[in-house]
């Protein structure tokens, strides 16, 4: 039985490593992406709850000893 001739295996990878990676490089380098996204202004609206309007005890300081 003869023997599988081996020599030619290592160009032939890395010669389709190398043809692979170009083609990669060139499919990324056409893609486009997104610009940076710019920081937006947000105004933020106070809702009027029924318990911020009523005057309650928590609303007050600890109550502590006058010295």
């Amino acid at each position: 039985m003869p023997q599988l001739d081996t020599s030619t295996w290592f160009i032939t990878i890395v010669s389709s490593m190398i043809t692979l990676f170009i083609l990669f490089q060139l499919k990324i380098s056409t893609q486009t992406f997104p610009t940076t996204p710019s920081p937006m202004t947000i105004t933020i609206q106070k809702t009027k709850n029924p318990w911020e309007l009523k005057w309650t005890k928590i609303y007050f300081p600890p109550s502590s000893p006058q010295q």
